[in-house]
Formats: C-alpha cells, sequence, structure tokens
C-alpha cells in the first residue's frame, strides 16, 4: 500500500487505483466483469460500503467506508483479486489481440518491485483522502462523475455505463450502491 495511511479505520474515503502504465485494460467487457464482481462480492462478504464509484479504461475511483474498520486489508484484498483473475481473464482470452504485450508489461513493472513475484497489474499506491464534510464528499462526486465527461468519452455523466452517475438517477443495473444519511445528492 506504500505510506499512504488510512488513519480513521471507520471513514469515508475516496481512493483511486490504477493500472501499471496507466495501460488501457478496461476496454473489453470480460475484464470490467471481473471489477463489478468483485464490488458486488466485497459489498455482500467484506463490509465494503460504496458511495460512489467509476470504472474508466485504466483506472477506478472509489468513495467507500469499511464497515468492519478494515479499509486498507479491504483495498489489499480487492486489489489482489482483481489482478489475478484479469491476468487471468486476458491469458484465456483468444479474442485478446494484445495478450503478449499486456502480459509482458505487466512483468516488466513487477521486476521493478522486489515484493511482486510475476506481473504487477496494479500500480502500489492508492493515496487515500479521508471525505470528512458533506462540501468535501460533493466535490470528490463531482470529480469522479465527471470524469468520463473530461476524458472525452460522453457529454452526459448518466451516459458511462460503469458509474454510480447512473445510480443517482435511479439507474442500478451495473452495479448497486449504498444510501448514506451523511450524503444529500442532487
Amino acid at each position: 500500500m506504500g505510506k499512504y495511511k488510512f488513519h480513521n479505520k471507520s471513514g469515508l474515503y475516496f481512493v483511486s487505483f490504477t493500472t501499471v502504465y496507466w495501460i488501457d485494460v478496461f476496454t473489453r467487457q470480460v475484464y470490467l466483469d471481473v471489477l463489478t464482481e468483485s464490488v458486488r462480492y466485497c459489498r455482500k462478504e467484506k463490509g465494503m460500503e460504496l458511495y460512489a464509484y467509476c470504472f474508466m479504461p485504466s483506472h477506478a475511483h472509489f468513495i467507500f467506508r469499511s464497515s468492519n474498520e478494515k479499509p486498507m486489508e479491504l483495498l489489499r484484498d480487492f486489489k489482489r483479486y482483481t489482478s489475478n483473475q484479469i491476468i487471468e481473464a486476458i491469458t484465456n482470452n483468444p479474442q485478446e489481440s494484445r495478450k503478449e504485450w499486456l502480459l509482458w508489461m505487466f512483468e516488466r513493472a513487477a521486476k521493478k518491485q522486489s515484493n511482486v513475484t510475476k506481473y504487477q497489474f496494479w500500480q502500489h499506491h492508492n493515496k487515500p483522502i479521508e471525505l470528512w464534510s458533506e462540501k468535501v464528499i460533493q466535490q470528490k462526486i463531482n470529480y469522479i462523475h465527471n470524469n468520463p465527461i473530461e476524458s472525452g468519452f460522453v457529454t452526459d455523466a448518466t451516459h458511462w455505463k460503469y458509474s454510480s452517475a447512473r445510480n443517482f438517477q435511479d439507474d442500478h443495473t451495473i452495479l448497486g450502491i449504498d444510501e448514506t444519511g451523511f450524503i444529500e445528492l442532487g
């Protein structure tokens, strides 16, 4: 996890995690499915409360809380699991035109780290930012939801399939999110 700490174990955090070298991996349904299934599992089994999210081609943003006060372990397990699953999916995907290159890049990234064995998929740092006021929470939600617009993919945040902007419009088809009295939506 690097030097970044979750000081308040029950706090609400904004985190971003990025693929090594900012590689656009999340351009195929099969890899996005790994992320969505993993989030569903963490919400159901690991005490993840998810308030906002966005999956971009090379990174993901979350506003989350750990209900069992283990935010660092929760993210660590999420990243480890998704990393293994996505690398396996790439390896076994006959339609993956970039297979050799992707695996070579993940291997190359791992060689630069003493604590990684064969492949490194995610960058190590997450820079958790604790959100302590409604104003800051709203700023981060807006940042997350505007990410696909800023990147030029869509003109309306609700048009990005993998974003909680859709949930805020009562569309929970991709992922459910948690409701909290602290966040006033709209």
